[in-house]
């Protein structure tokens, strides 16, 4: 487990990551924990003694990575921007998405939508679970998990799905 010291920064006026709090992941420890890698991935290990598990590293270009610390890290270690903070990192390969059963049982009558599914890195399957459990009634909730099952049956990730939909009530 690769072990670094590193500043905790927050982000100025910068789009959707606004005021975020993060600290930036080397790309010497990057290439230890997953060689080659340029997308996000889930990790495990402590901050300043903290246990974490299934934080994510996101990419910002020229092999570095960022870990946001969300208010409840940095309640847990007392600190923030600006103070030190000892990181020890490995990959989370635990890490998973619990999907809901009315989901998964409806996945396991169409094998091609299942399988693209499980195929999906898990913050994509995210992606769809939480916008099926963010329905606030059972006709919703119903109606999301079968445009999920349709256009995953059609390979479409959640982004392609959104597109798709979108395309079929601009052309009605």
């Amino acid at each position: 487990m690769p072990l670094f010291t590193t500043t905790i920064l927050r982000f100025g006026n910068q789009g959707e990551k606004t005021g975020w709090y993060y600290i930036v992941i080397p790309e010497e420890i990057t290439q230890r924990l997953k060689p080659g890698c340029k997308k996000a991935y889930r990790v495990k290990g402590k901050l300043d003694g903290h246990a974490i598990s299934g934080v994510a590293l996101l990419p910002m270009g020229g092999g570095e990575f960022i870990m946001p610390i969300n208010a409840s890290m940095r309640k847990a270690l007392a600190k923030g921007e600006g103070a030190s903070l000892t990181v020890r990192l490995t990959v989370d390969l635990d890490f998973r998405i619990d999907a809901p059963a009315d989901f998964t049982d409806c996945l396991a009558d169409d094998p091609v939508a299942e399988q693209f599914f499980f195929q999906l890195p898990k913050s994509h399957q995210g992606y769809f679970i939480k916008w099926i459990d963010s329905a606030k009634t059972n006709p919703t909730r119903a109606k999301r998990i079968s445009r999920a099952l349709i256009a995953l049956s059609a390979k479409k990730n959640f982004s392609g799905m959104m597109r798709m939909f979108q395309q079929k009530y601009l052309d009605e």
